[in-house]
């Protein structure tokens, strides 16, 4: 596990961690992101949906980027201060997967008569500001955005 920061003297906020993309590191990368936006001022409401959030995706990514193996995962941590937009990527070299392109589950019906998945993500989608994916020189690259 790597944690890097900016270079001293300069004036970015990013801040990124390195690790292997399994369930056990979910806590990891919570406590991580969490330290970040406490320093800010955040809100409850915004850190609770940013922290389910992450259990949702970094989840997703150690259950499934690398099937038959493990791999690592970069989480990278930004903040925009004029917007107070926090920005976090989930950055893996896994199967290639847009999550974004999943429909979203038909939650009018009970949850008996919905197929099984895809909810985590529709609950992702609705509690943050914008979410992006790409594929990328072979990463997996998941942006969400959080006005906090």
């Amino acid at each position: 596990m790597t944690a890097n920061r900016a270079n001293a003297g300069e004036e970015s906020a990013v801040k990124e961690l390195t690790l292997e993309a399994r369930l056990e590191n979910i806590a990891v990368v919570t406590a991580f992101i969490d330290e970040q936006l406490e320093a800010l001022d955040c809100s409850m409401k915004a850190l609770t949906q940013i922290d389910i959030a992450i259990d949702e995706l970094f989840g997703n990514i150690a259950h499934y980027a690398y099937p038959g193996g493990t791999g690592d995962a970069t989480v990278r941590f930004d903040f925009d201060a004029a917007t107070r937009t926090a920005s976090i990527a989930f950055i893996d070299r896994g199967v290639p997967f847009d999550p974004l392109k999943k429909p979203d589950p038909d939650v009018t019906l009970s949850a008996e008569a919905r197929a099984i998945g895809g909810l985590g993500i529709f609950m992702v989608k609705k509690s943050m500001d914008k979410l992006e994916y790409r594929y990328e020189n072979g990463f997996n690259i998941l942006m969400l955005h959080k006005r906090i």
